[in-house]
Order: C-alpha cells, then sequence, then structure tokens
C-alpha cells in the first residue's frame, strides 16, 4: 500500500478498527513515524506512515500479527 494518499481511511472504509496510536522518533532521517494497531474481527494489524525523505507523499508499511 506504498504512496497512497490516505491508506489509514481505505483501510478503516474496508472494515478495520483503530485500537491504538503511537508516534515515534526515527534515528536514520529524523522523521515522525506514526503508527496505528488495527483490528478486524480477530485479525490485527500495524500500519506504519512516515513522511517521505524526498518529495511530497507518505511512505506506508502493513504488518500482519
Amino acid at each position: 500500500m506504498t504512496d497512497d494518499s490516505r491508506p489509514l481511511s481505505e483501510l478503516v472504509a474496508q472494515g478495520w478498527e483503530i485500537l491504538n496510536y503511537s508516534s515515534s522518533h526515527d534515528a536514520t532521517n529524523g522523521a515522525i513515524v506514526e503508527n496505528f494497531l488495527l483490528r478486524k474481527q480477530k485479525m490485527h494489524r500495524i500500519l506504519s506512515v512516515r513522511p517521505k525523505v524526498l518529495g511530497k507523499g507518505f511512505v506506508t508499511k502493513e504488518i500482519d500479527i
């Protein structure tokens, strides 16, 4: 789901529920990384969102747990 303009909104529209939120500072590039813990039925997923280093937009990473 890289380079989507609204990845969290799309997941919520698919039925994912936001359980928790945290933010952290990425030491390698100095960006703020926002992490969302999501749940859909009995599945859990972490969505990490950070701004691109060059250019506009975001880099997203989804991790199923």
